[in-house]
């Protein structure tokens, strides 16, 4: 059975950091491309940033320069560093397999909670 598992919510103020990690079992992560997605209330559910099987990344625009997505193929999990948060960040962060970045999801995690407010 396919699972990935988001850990490393939580409630930090806003210039704060949290790393993400997004743990799969059932499958390796070495094929897919994984995506880090995010819905706050009353929102849609959109992407935040993306790693290919191949290394390459991709960031939303209201994250580009303050979050970083890497995967450690060896512990099958992948990461998203996230600094320099703000308010509006504060949102269910989901991570997901895809064959590619941009194509349809495959498998999706729990969520995680991040909550950024003083």
């Amino acid at each position: 059975q396919l699972q990935l598992v988001e850990s490393g919510g939580g409630l930090v103020q806003p210039g704060g950091s949290l790393r993400l990690s997004c743990a799969a079992s059932g499958f390796t992560l070495d094929y897919y491309s994984i995506g880090w997605f995010r819905q706050a209330p009353g929102k849609e559910r959109e992407g935040v940033s993306c790693i290919s099987s191949g290394g390459s990344t991709r960031y939303a625009d209201s994250v580009k320069g303050r979050f970083t997505i890497s995967r450690d193929n060896a512990k099958n999990t992948m990461y998203l560093q996230m600094d320099s948060l703000k308010p509006e960040d504060t949102a269910v962060y989901y991570c997901a397999a895809q064959y590619y970045c941009s194509g349809p999801v495959t498998s999706w995690g729990q969520g995680t909670q991040v909550t950024v407010s003083s």
